[in-house]
């Protein structure tokens, strides 16, 4: 008898339904992408631009309306980055210290903050003390140090052999010696997922500029974009280019850079959020 194969329903549906999802997310970009290469104005769902132009972009880079706050966008998210992987993995570091008096409590006054806040108010009344609010420093430093992000790394740490730390210890090393020699090379994994974690916080950041920054001349990109999708704010149009031309531009410019750097990082991601993956 001819054996019958068995039709997996489960399979099937899943497919179909990530297809579908898939298709929800990609046309509505697409639609995007092409009429920021577009140069005529009409409106409505096309697969290819009409009249293909690079003049919306060149629009963006060049009027200083939108590559000043793109400029920001970029020295934000550079600078915060690094400043927030320093605090996170300092601290991550601190908190292994078995030995240290007061880490228990410490690590529980952290993972306090992760439950109970101080509030919009308070928190912008102690940012106005320190002379924070309106400057470029309140966006850099106030989402640098993450509770969530520095736990994570903290369990990262605990599964890095003891053994390594004891043998580098009896080679002479201090602390810091063994923290940059032994800990930090063998976290590379942590530090490109939670980097980017960080990364994509501070280029899609709004609220932080909306709250606490009043002058303009100190908005990034995403504040610049709500203002021309609004209406409000909408930018020259440049070398043939429509309003439209570079309000879908700059969407593309927003979106783009970790649509790249993603797939690079996807492996130390995944291996990064997977706790325990050094094994002794």
């Amino acid at each position: 008898m001819k054996s019958k194969k068995k039709i997996e329903v489960f399979p099937i549906v899943n497919g179909l339904i990530f297809i579908i999802l898939s298709l929800l997310i990609i046309i509505p970009m697409w639609k995007v992408l092409v009429d920021s290469f577009d140069l005529k104005t009409a409106y409505g769902m096309k697969l290819w631009p009409e009249e293909f132009g690079l003049a919306g972009y060149i629009s963006v880079f060049k009027n200083p309306t939108l590559s000043h706050p793109l400029m920001i966008s970029v020295i934000t998210t550079i600078a915060g980055t690094i400043i927030a992987l320093i605090l996170s993995t300092f601290g991550a570091y601190v908190l292994i210290q078995w030995d240290m008096p007061g880490r228990n409590l410490f690590a529980n006054l952290l993972l306090f903050t992760m439950i109970f806040q101080g509030g919009m108010i308070p928190t912008y009344l102690v940012l106005k003390s320190l002379h924070l609010t309106n400057t470029i420093w309140v966006v850099i430093l106030f989402p640098a140090l993450n509770v969530y992000n520095l736990v994570l790394m903290r369990n990262f740490f605990e599964g890095i052999p003891a053994s390594l730390f004891e043998s580098a210890t009896l080679d002479g090393c201090t602390p810091m010696q063994t923290f940059i020699r032994i800990v930090l090379p063998m976290s590379k994994a942590a530090l490109a997922s939670i980097g980017l974690m960080f990364a994509v916080t501070y280029w899609n950041d709004y609220t932080h500029y909306k709250l606490y920054i009043t002058d303009s001349n100190l908005y990034n990109f995403q504040m610049k974009l709500r203002s021309i999708i609004m209406g409000s704010d909408l930018p020259q149009a440049n070398g043939g280019a429509t309003e439209n031309t570079v309000k879908n531009a700059a969407i593309i410019v927003i979106i783009i850079p970790f649509m790249i750097v993603y797939p690079f990082l996807q492996k130390y991601f995944v291996k990064g959020v997977n706790i325990g993956a050094v094994k002794e």
